[in-house]
């Protein structure tokens, strides 16, 4: 879902005031993006409680980090990079432990997710991509993050990401074709 541009401009003066110091700021912040952040979550990771876990590691990181955001107008990229690399660690941890616990021909099966079949098959499809691709795809086709943004939300150049998803793309029609 894009942000219109008085949402961007909206966060930009309260990324401003929080940087300031105004604590009211940082609450309204918190509440408008909160939400966002544990959407963009909960699908990378497809389970509701490490989503949680997520969010609020990304959020200690957002808060100790204010001062290192030099341009308020990046605050979506920012904040996302930070919740982006929360996610792949995560995600990497469980593939490490599910590659240790689950028989080779058990497929992994996210958890809380929607029983409207269409959904369930998109979930299914996203996690069938690399982590690289499957963060790529859900900040710029879920969460609506220009490529600029993605890239900068993934810390890689716009190239790259560019190409991640392209290759998510392709990968995900391939494994939708039947489906839609």
């Amino acid at each position: 879902m894009a942000l219109s541009d008085t949402d961007r401009i909206y966060d930009e003066l309260l990324v401003t005031l929080v940087r300031a110091g105004d604590a009211r700021a940082a609450d309204r912040l918190a509440a408008r993006w909160q939400p966002r952040l544990m959407r963009a979550a909960r699908r990378m990771l497809g389970d509701t409680e490490e989503a949680r876990e997520a969010v609020q590691e990304a959020w200690g990181g957002i808060c100790r980090g204010w001062l290192t955001l030099s341009d308020p107008a990046m605050f979506p990229a920012w904040a996302y990079g930070i919740l982006t690399r929360k996610c792949a660690d995560r995600i990497r941890r469980t593939s490490a432990a599910r590659q240790r616990f689950l028989p080779e021909d058990a497929a992994p099966e996210p958890a809380g997710i929607d029983t409207a079949p269409l959904r369930h098959s998109l979930m299914a499809a996203l996690g069938q991509l690399s982590a690289d691709h499957r963060l790529a795809a859900i900040l710029h086709f879920s969460e609506g993050l220009t490529l600029a943004e993605t890239a900068a939300a993934l810390g890689v150049p716009t190239g790259t990401a560019k190409s991640r998803i392209f290759h998510a793309r392709q990968h995900l029609k391939q494994l939708l074709e039947g489906d839609l």
